[in-house]
């Protein structure tokens, strides 16, 4: 198996973003690793909601609701929990919110990932730690192929602007304060990760695709898709969750040795293969396979800017970290429908979380 029980058992964890729909997902596979996790996250924003479907403050070890803007309670949460591993998954992770609220997806995404490293600075043993950023880092340029963790940063849209600039903030951060000098820590090992466009079960946001396509489907609409033709790399969330939990070990057992410099206190794509590069009108019509209904084309010219074209090579993660994905895009897209629909029939949600952590982890 990619991940180790062994080093997660019992291993104190801090997640931020804990009540979001790739937190509750990991927060859902830490704890069934029996590792001991603290969550920080804002309320639930949905209903329903991943969070409260799989209960998941039954399973957590410390449970906090907060907005990581608030660098104090943020740092009496560090000092209670002492990490070992720290996940950093909050953000303000939509496109067209941040249209609607540029500040607060800058303050949030910026200035919250900045809170977190200084929270962290006063910890006294080796702790790994994971920045989650996006795919939407890189200076897009509507290329065909993938970019690469050396590519230029940059932005068009305030949500991608502001997670290029955490990882700047972030480099800028650990090239400054992480080390032996009086005014550094040599605790802290600090990667970012960039992952592709993320789907599976349980995602109930606003304004992304298979959301959207869920509640029309169920309550017998025809599916709205305001941009067909553009293409997404979509893979299912167990992939870059399988493959932070690769890059935290990797991170601990080389602070743990005290190997100077780290080799993994770097940026790492975790994308799909480029077989999942397909455009939303063709992911839609795969959908369809599986929950019959149909969709209708609601491009609008003027709306805001969204990226045409994204891909990420993949190529580092593989040789770095033996991490590579596994699931293609016919079983995402069955897997991903097929939780909804049970959903959506009276099926247990936490039972269908675990049907599909235990069948990825059989790969």
């Amino acid at each position: 198996m990619l991940v180790s029980r062994e080093f997660w058992a019992g291993k104190r964890v801090l997640l931020t973003g804990h009540t979001g729909f790739k937190g509750s997902w990991l927060a859902l596979w830490l704890t069934e690793l029996s590792a001991h996790v603290a969550g920080v996250g804002l309320e639930p924003d949905t209903t329903p909601n991943l969070f409260g479907q799989l209960e998941l403050v039954k399973r957590l070890k410390q449970h906090h609701i907060s907005d990581i803007r608030d660098a104090e309670a943020l740092a009496e949460i560090a000092k209670a929990c002492q990490p070992e591993v720290v996940f950093h998954l909050a953000a303000q992770p939509l496109v067209r919110r941040s249209y609607r609220d540029p500040l607060g997806t800058w303050a949030t995404n910026v200035q919250g990932s900045l809170h977190l490293l200084e929270a962290l600075k006063p910890l006294q043993h080796p702790c790994a730690v994971v920045m989650v950023t996006t795919d939407k880092v890189y200076e897009n340029q509507e290329w065909l192929y993938g970019y690469r963790e050396n590519d230029r940063l940059g932005g068009h849209d305030p949500y991608s602007a502001s997670k290029a600039a955490a990882e700047l903030a972030i480099a800028s951060w650990r090239s400054s304060f992480c080390g032996a000098d009086a005014h550094q820590t040599p605790n802290l090992a600090i990667a970012t990760a960039r992952a592709g466009n993320v789907i599976g079960g349980g995602d109930w946001a606003e304004d992304r695709i298979v959301p959207d396509a869920m509640r029309a489907l169920a309550a017998g609409q025809p599916v709205r898709v305001r941009n067909p033709n553009s293409t997404r790399p979509w893979q299912h969330v167990l992939e870059p969750l399988g493959g932070y939990l690769r890059l935290a070990e990797a991170l601990s057992a080389t602070q743990v040795k005290q190997v100077k410099p780290n080799p993994y206190c770097e940026a790492f794509n975790f994308g799909p293969t480029i077989n999942n590069n397909r455009p939303v009108k063709e992911l839609v019509e795969t959908m369809l396979r599986y929950w019959a209904g149909s969709w209708i084309d609601t491009y609008e010219p003027n709306s805001p800017h969204e990226a045409g074209v994204l891909h990420l090579q993949i190529d580092k993660a593989h040789h770095q970290l033996g991490w590579n994905p596994c699931w293609g895009y016919a079983n995402t897209i069955k897997r991903t429908v097929n939780w909804y629909k049970a959903v959506q029939n009276g099926a247990n949600p936490l039972t269908c979380c675990l049907d599909d952590l235990t069948a990825y982890e059989g790969r």
